[in-house]
Formats: structure tokens, C-alpha cells, sequence
């Protein structure tokens, strides 16, 4: 490990402009590219002390042994110029996209004297236009079978073009005019490629203008008593609506937007795009990162737009280069939209709009959607992206290797004698003083075993108060262990039930318990096994605001790198311990909640009140209910059901102050607060 302070530069030596850095680690290998609007402020920042950066900086930093840098006119050229050196020496701790699959798109090989079209998975190739991405390649087949009637264009790989022309006969595509069949000269190079370059418009968005073309020639097929020529321009019709319709419409206003969404964690992200082109969703395609360093969605929105589009620009030689023979270009910005529609807005916005700008030639707009349709399919794209995180994420956890890697370098890292098999992970969760509530989740070869989660009510503590909760619940966990260890003989208390053959409840010890938080919580639960006489069991604590861990007695908390399965696993345990604490905690304070609100309301005893909740279920439930609904309850009249709807009528109406009151003289309900009252009787 090299110490920053041994490469920092000199003082006043850093420009204070816009430019672009580069970190080297001992072998000259760049493995950081960064960009900044002030290359000083941004670089003095990776200087400061160790114990205040990030993890995965602080890792960075102490790589490297050396930092360069570049100093540009504006921030779009050192955005153009971060998006240069990250393709050129592929960092390894900037942030990296990948396809969360492959997914297959729709080609169209311009690059070639007669263009083919052809569905393509894997990286895009130069001089090749691509529609989509498609989420199955059977769909890609069915809308090119209805599109080939109307355009005819060349589908056949190079093999089959070649010995057609050869043997001067086409092929089965060019007999049922599904095929121009420019093999056998039927169509001129040029003709052929108006027809691929229609195709291309059409599967652009311009799909209205076509038919319009059709219609009106297929009026005048039919008036000249073209009566043939009419029906097949009829057929053409109907096979470009179908093709249409099977791409979902979800914009009226022809909408040209990409439409990003996020779902992500402390280290990984899930990247879901759709692309809308004429109002339609035209393709669709996913990615999942790697986080390398401390970032936001808006920072991680803008990485991400810097290095898709500049992926596309670069792939389709935006230079507009001329195709020999050809009287076309290939390669433009038009799968760079008007819109880019996001879920945060990157603090270089700006810059990344200007680039964007240049790049299509013309407006770009980088926004949030904040009502309507718009709004309606960034929720959808977003739970795409959550759904394709989730799977990542399911897919990793089910690899047996990966578990094992896990479990291993857990192992290394506490020092452990042996895995840790069975894991048990404890979280408080509480609001103020209110509803404290534990879990135990258990965790068993890298697997979840939800037959073995526990919930915990903490009662013996005061206040809001982790570590005393921590102690109470860990002890509650031990001691039935123990006590059921110290009387093993008794076949009464065997860890194992002789009825069932099922384990009982907290009869076998774990080899880890992890705990949620840092060194307060770990000394609370460490203090638990001491008092229990406990020394067979390994504990640390999992902090989340720096993903650290931290074992008993120990100063300084254990790092495990960003990509470690070990800290994976660790991280999913304690996010699932979470997760089943947070959810007890809402059941117990909307339970509470419900019954606070009906205390003290006049003619409602305990008896009625429990059968008001049985009956409802919910205080939502009750409190959209009618008058005449909640005099359905057996016992409760209308007086009473009267009462029971003011005292829910809104939400400060259930404060003490405010509590509805019957008049003593007529036993009616009074809309007058208790208050009110009690004050007009002292005057």
C-alpha cells in the first residue's frame, strides 16, 4: 500500500481549470480517468485523510503512485476527452456497464453494396445500423416477415447472395416477392437501397408518412381500375399497421425520448433504457455495474450517458464518412433522441447536454418527467429496472461457487477456524421510543433459511437506546440456547423434537453473528457472550454508512474490497435482517396506532373496541367506512359508531385535546373539543 502523501503534488502546481486526471499505480497502467470542473479542488480532495474517504477511493488512492493531468478549454471537452481515456485504458476503478444479457437487435449492414437485414446480438460493428434492442428475437422475425412485403430487401447471408447470382436464380424470398432479388439484377444496387433506406425511416418513427403514401396510392390504383395493384397496396397497409401494433404505443405526441432508469445498492447498480421513437417502444435494453467509488444516481445518470452515447457516436462514425460506390452516408446521431428522460438530474448536466448537442446536431433536453405519460413510463421503466436488479442479484446469490468463495473469504478475513455456515444477523428497528422491535435472521451455506427467522419485542429498555436493545435481545437468543445445552440429557429439552425431528426454536448455536452497526453494537453483543460464558461463536458488525467491519476489541474495522463475494453476502444478510425488522416495526405501530386512536372515544369500551379492529382489520379499512358499516359490529350502535367516525375524521382529531364528548344532559355526540368544553364550565 503506497501513501497518497508520497505522490501529492506540489502545492499551487494543479491548474485550477476544467480538465481531465489520470491515476497510475506502480506498473505506469492507468487505473483511474476522472473529469472536473476545477482540477485543483478535485484533486486536493483524493488527498485528504484516509480515514475521511471512502473505501473504494481510499483503495484507489492507495494503488496509485502517481496522478496526471490535462487541462481543457470547456467541461464538454473534458467530457469528451474522460469518454476517450476510458475507452483507450479501460480503468479498472471507473465504473463499467455491461449488458445484464444479450439481448438481439435488428441490423441493417449499410456498409455493404447490397445492405442486408439481420438480427445481431453482441457488440455493436462499425457501419451497421441497429433498431432496438428487442426482448426476443421471435419478435424481431415477426415484424421483419410483415415489413418484407413492403420493403423487399435483402435478408440472405453472403453464401446464399453469391451462389444465387451464380447460378442466375433467386431464392425462395425472391420468388414470393418477399425479396427484390438484386442477385439476379431484378433491382439495381441504387434501387435497392432506396428500398433499405424506406425501411430505415420506417423503423425510425415514420411510419405515418408511409401509409399515408399507401393509402393515397392504393385511392389511385383504384380509380385508374387498377383493381390488382389496389389490393396488394391494401395487403401493404395491413401488414405495416400489424407491424405497428406490435410495438406498444405509449405516447401520443410522436415522442422521440430514451428513457433511463435505476435501481441500485451501495455496490452494484441496474440500468433499464427504453427507447421511444414515434410515440412507440422500439427497444428496450439492460445493464448492471459494478459501483467503484462513493457516487449519487445523478453522478451515476451522468457516467452513464457520457459513455452509452458516446459508445453509439463512436460505433456509427458520426464523422459521416462516405461509403465507396454509395451515394449515402453511414453513421449519424439519430439514435441520439430530443429527450433523455431520467430519474436524477447530473450535477454536470450542462456539459453532458452540450455534448449531446453537438452529437445530434441539434436540441437535446436532459430532464426529470414530472407528470403524465411521460411520468406513467419512467414508473415502468423503473420497475424494470428493479426487477432486472433483483434478478442479477438472485442469479448470484444461487451460484453455488460464488457461495462458496463467500463463505470462504469470510473465513479469512475474521480469521475464523473454520466457514461460517450458519449465519445469524440481528437488527433493531424502532421510531423514537415507540414499537422497539428485533429480528434474527439465519442464514445457512450462503441461502436464506426463513423457517429459522425470529422477531423480537423489546420491552426492558428505556428510551431509545440501540445497544441496550442489542444486549436484551442477544441475551433473550443465548440464554435459551444454553439453558437448552446445559440439559442436554433431558430428551425433553434436546435440541432436536422427537415428534417432529425439526429443530427447536434456538437450540442450535450459529458460527457467526453479525450485527447491524458498528463498535457500540458489536461491544453490546460481545458483552452477551462473555456474561454467558459463550466463546464458541464469532461476532462482528456491519456499519452502513462506510460498509465496514468491525470485530470486537479491535481499533480499526476490516475493509474488504468492493468486489468481494464475502462483503456481498454479508451485505444481503444484513439487508434482509433489516428488512424483516422494518416490517415487524410497521405491523406493531400501525397495530398501536389503530388502538390510540380509538382510546378514550365515549361509549367505547375494551370489548367493543377489540371487535371493531377484528371486524375492519385495519384503521384504513375503519376509517372509510360508513355509519351504518360500523353499526354492523355486533354491540355497536349508532351513538357509538358516531363517535368512533369523529374521533377518525382527521388526522388531529385523535389528539387528546380534541376528542369528541357526549352532552351529559342529552347523551348526543358534541362537535365541541373536550377542551373547549372544560373551559366554558370553569368560566
Amino acid at each position: 500500500m503506497v501513501a497518497p502523501s508520497s505522490y501529492r503534488p506540489a502545492v499551487g502546481t494543479i491548474a485550477i481549470g476544467p480538465g481531465v486526471y489520470k491515476f497510475r499505480d506502480a506498473t505506469g497502467r492507468v487505473i483511474y480517468v476522472g473529469k472536473a470542473k476545477s482540477l485543483r479542488s478535485r484533486l486536493n480532495s483524493y488527498f485528504a485523510d484516509l480515514d475521511s474517504l471512502h473505501p473504494r477511493t481510499r483503495q484507489m488512492v492507495t494503488t496509485a503512485t502517481a496522478v496526471e493531468w490535462t487541462v481543457v478549454a470547456t467541461e464538454v471537452e473534458a467530457l469528451q476527452l474522460e469518454y476517450t481515456w476510458i475507452k483507450e485504458f479501460d480503468p479498472r476503478f471507473n465504473v463499467r456497464y455491461r449488458d445484464d444479457k444479450s439481448y438481439p437487435s435488428l441490423a441493417v449492414t449499410l456498409d455493404e453494396e447490397y445492405p442486408r437485414l439481420q438480427i445481431m446480438r453482441g457488440p455493436k460493428k462499425k457501419g451497421v445500423r441497429y433498431f432496438g434492442p428487442y426482448p426476443h428475437a421471435w419478435a424481431i422475425r415477426e415484424t421483419l416477415d410483415l415489413l418484407l412485403r413492403v420493403f423487399p430487401a435483402r435478408t440472405c447471408s453472403k453464401g446464399v447472395f453469391v451462389r444465387s447470382g451464380q447460378v442466375g436464380r433467386p431464392c425462395l424470398l425472391g420468388y414470393i416477392g418477399k425479396c427484390a432479388a438484386p442477385c439476379v439484377d431484378r433491382v439495381s444496387a441504387q434501387e435497392h437501397r432506396a428500398i433499405v433506406d424506406d425501411f430505415c425511416d420506417f423503423m425510425a418513427g415514420s411510419s405515418a408518412r408511409f401509409l399515408k403514401r399507401l393509402e393515397q396510392q392504393m385511392v389511385d390504383a383504384a380509380a385508374a381500375q387498377e383493381y390488382e395493384r389496389a389490393g396488394r397496396l391494401r395487403d401493404d397497409i395491413g401488414a405495416l399497421t400489424r407491424a405497428v401494433e406490435k410495438q406498444t404505443v405509449v405516447l401520443g405526441d410522436a415522442t422521440d425520448a430514451d428513457v433511463i432508469a435505476v435501481a441500485e445498492d451501495q455496490l452494484e447498480a441496474a440500468i433499464q433504457v427504453f427507447y421511444v421513437r414515434g410515440g412507440r417502444v422500439v427497444g428496450q435494453r439492460g445493464y448492471v455495474i459494478d459501483k467503484v467509488e462513493d457516487i449519487t444516481t445523478g453522478e451515476l445518470v451522468g457516467q452513464f450517458l457520457a459513455q452509452a452515447y458516446g459508445e453509439e457516436t463512436d460505433e456509427q462514425e458520426i464523422e459521416r464518412r462516405m461509403l465507396p460506390g454509395a451515394g449515402v452516408t453511414v453513421g449519424s446521431a439519430d439514435d441520439i433522441p430530443r429527450e433523455v428522460l431520467v430519474p436524477a438530474i447530473p450535477p454536470d448536466v450542462e456539459p453532458i447536454t452540450a455534448w449531446l448537442r453537438q452529437l445530434r446536431g441539434t436540441h437535446v433536453a436532459v430532464r426529470i418527467p414530472q407528470r403524465g405519460d411521460k411520468k406513467a413510463l419512467m414508473e415502468t421503466v423503473e420497475r424494470n429496472a428493479k426487477q432486472a436488479f433483483t434478478l442479477h442479484k438472485s442469479k448470484r446469490a444461487s451460484d453455488l461457487t460464488a457461495r462458496s468463495v463467500a463463505l470462504a473469504e469470510i473465513q479469512v478475513a475474521l480469521g475464523l477456524g473454520e466457514a461460517p455456515l450458519r449465519i445469524e444477523c440481528f437488527d433493531i428497528s424502532n421510531l423514537q421510543n415507540t414499537a422497539v422491535v428485533a429480528s434474527m435472521v439465519v442464514f445457512e451455506d450462503g441461502l436464506a433459511r426463513k423457517s429459522e427467522y425470529r422477531r423480537f419485542e423489546v420491552k426492558g429498555v428505556d428510551g431509545q437506546d440501540d445497544t441496550a436493545s442489542m444486549h436484551e435481545v442477544l441475551t433473550r437468543r443465548f440464554a435459551r440456547y444454553v439453558a437448552a445445552a446445559s440439559e442436554s440429557t433431558d430428551p425433553a429439552l434436546s435440541p432436536v423434537d422427537p415428534e417432529t425431528g425439526r429443530p427447536r426454536r434456538f437450540a442450535y448455536p450459529p458460527q457467526l453473528v453479525v450485527v447491524d452497526g458498528g463498535q457500540p453494537q458489536v461491544a453490546a453483543a460481545q458483552r452477551v457472550l462473555d456474561e454467558l460464558g459463550i466463546t464458541d461463536v464469532a461476532l462482528c458488525g456491519l456499519a452502513k454508512r462506510l460498509e465496514e467491519v468491525w470485530l470486537p476489541a479491535q481499533e480499526y474495522p476490516v475493509v474488504l474490497p468492493r468486489t468481494s463475494e464475502g462483503l456481498y453476502l454479508l451485505q444481503r444478510i444484513r439487508d434482509e435482517a433489516h428488512r424483516f425488522a422494518i416490517t415487524y416495526h410497521r405491523q406493531k405501530r400501525s397495530k398501536n396506532m389503530t388502538a390510540s386512536a380509538l382510546d378514550g372515544v365515549p361509549g367505547l369500551g375494551e370489548t367493543r373496541r377489540k371487535a371493531i379492529l377484528r371486524h375492519f382489520g385495519s384503521l384504513k379499512r375503519l376509517q372509510a367506512a360508513s355509519i351504518e358499516q360500523v353499526m354492523e359490529v355486533p354491540g355497536v350502535g349508532r351513538r357509538t359508531a358516531e363517535a368512533v367516525q369523529m374521533a377518525l375524521a382527521g388526522p388531529d382529531l385523535t389528539a387528546p385535546d380534541l376528542m369528541p364528548a357526549f352532552d351529559p344532559a342529552t347523551g348526543e355526540v358534541l362537535t365541541e373539543p373536550v377542551t373547549a368544553l372544560t373551559d366554558r364550565a370553569r368560566a
